[in-house]
């Protein structure tokens, strides 16, 4: 697999973690209101960033993971993550994303997702990605919908989320192709 690009979105600059990042994902995915909505641990365990940074460069190098973090444009700050589980044999990903509290509600996390979108389809060949959410969340949903995703269904108590069952929605897009070989 080629180097992962760096993209830029209009706000942003989605690049590949490094593990100068892990203080900083340390510290954002230790937040409990982030960890409520994903399937983050809380409390984040101390050193679990670097394991996962350090997991994430592999599954890269192995062509099954795309993961970016999500940086404002301007500052540079670390403010989330997205990543993408590359299945090969189906030729589909699944996408997760995160975004630290103080940026909820700012539209980064739907311009984020988009552009890894399009990363998929673009430069990965998928013909599908596909995500899921706490039903409860509807936030992160309203992210997938803006991102052209098509709400799938509901799996009822999929997920055990601090022993409670939870209710998951999923979401998929297909790629636009625009006939044999070509995608957008």
């Amino acid at each position: 697999m080629e180097k992962q690009p760096i993209i830029e979105t209009d706000r942003l600059l989605l690049r590949p973690f490094d593990l100068a990042d892990a203080a900083t994902v340390q510290r954002l995915c230790g937040d409990h209101a982030v960890a409520a909505t994903t399937l983050l641990p809380y409390p984040y365990p101390e050193g679990l960033a670097e394991i996962w940074i350090a997991s994430l460069s592999e599954g890269i190098e192995r062509g099954d993971a795309a993961g970016f973090a999500v940086t404002l444009a301007r500052e540079k700050r670390l403010i989330g993550g997205v990543r993408l589980q590359i299945d090969p044999v189906h030729v589909r990903g699944e996408l997760g994303f995160w975004i630290g509290r103080s940026c909820w509600g700012r539209g980064y996390a739907t311009e984020a997702v988009r552009a890894v979108i399009g990363y998929g389809f673009s430069a990965l060949g998928l013909h599908r990605i596909h995500a899921m959410h706490f039903s409860r969340n509807p936030a992160s949903g309203r992210v997938m919908e803006k991102c052209g995703m098509v709400h799938e269904g509901r799996l009822r108590e999929h997920v055990r989320k601090w022993g409670v069952y939870e209710d998951v929605d999923v979401w998929g897009i297909v790629s636009p192709s625009l006939g044999p070989g070509l995608v957008v």
